[in-house]
């Protein structure tokens, strides 16, 4: 298959976003239609996701691919001179949003940005993955027909070891209003082990439900760092629902998330 050479950003530094397909990198792209079946979500899954707002635990990546992902967002992150000094990656001004520390509390650190997807090929690759592709599509429509999918933006958090920040409850429409209608999911991938002590997603089973006028909550915490701000706005009978679930995704599991699901994660203690 031959993939089309990708626009430039600045002077030497390609712009991967502007390639329309995989590029080969992460996996073999998919020729014949029907391979797809084989991605295919049992129905129980579905049920599942439509019951709690969230589903866990579904293999998308080896082992070996989120080692590579994890080389390319070291690439990125820290580019190195000869002199032994650092500088930003040439295609840093690319993302969309960059924080290296969303919090600014030095003992609740929080990396976060959006646009990693135009600056690697791996990254690239990774919006492409069919697995995602294909069980999004199962997971988008309440009527339970396939749906054509379309990417709405990429996503990236890390936390050091014994200070990595929180991200503070909310629902991620909250911050998605400007796109209607509503027809959203956010994927959400582990590139290591994830557990309670080192910051692993929490989903309040059922909170899909829980709106206000029709539309989401509101933003209780733009910093992400304040766990206990979003019970300043839920009703009594939502805080009595209010059941946190670990995640627990291990190394190349995904989860998948209605854009409604309250959802929050604690420290890398």
């Amino acid at each position: 298959m031959s993939v089309p050479e990708p626009k430039e950003f600045s002077m030497g530094v390609p712009d991967w976003s502007t390639v329309h397909q995989p590029l080969g990198e992460l996996f073999e792209p998919i020729t014949n239609g029907k391979d797809w079946a084989k991605f295919t979500l049992n129905p129980e899954k579905v049920e599942q996701y439509w019951k709690d707002g969230y589903l866990l635990n579904i293999p998308v990546l080896t082992h070996d691919q989120c080692d590579r992902i994890i080389e390319d967002y070291k690439y990125f992150m820290a580019s190195k001179t000869q002199r032994g000094g650092s500088e930003k990656h040439p295609g840093m001004e690319m993302l969309y949003e960059y924080h290296s520390n969303q919090s600014n509390d030095q003992n609740n650190v929080l990396m976060h940005c959006l646009g990693h997807w135009r600056l690697t090929r791996l990254f690239h690759d990774l919006v492409f993955l069919p697995q995602v592709l294909m069980h999004t599509s199962q997971l988008l429509n309440q009527n339970r027909e396939l749906t054509k999918v379309r990417f709405w933006h990429d996503q990236l958090f890390a936390k050091p070891a014994r200070h990595g920040g929180v991200v503070a409850w909310h629902q991620d429409f909250s911050y998605w209003t400007r796109t209607k209608p509503m027809m959203h999911l956010t994927v959400h991938i582990a590139l290591d082990d994830q557990t309670e002590e080192n910051g692993a997603l929490h989903y309040i089973p059922g909170s899909h439900r829980w709106t206000r006028d029709g539309g989401p909550l509101p933003v209780t915490d733009f910093n992400f760092k304040d766990m206990e701000s979003i019970k300043t706005i839920l009703t009594e009978e939502e805080k009595l629902q209010f059941k946190p679930v670990c995640g627990r995704l291990k190394k190349g599991e995904a989860s998948f998330h209605h854009p409604l699901s309250v959802h929050g994660s604690y420290g890398n203690r």
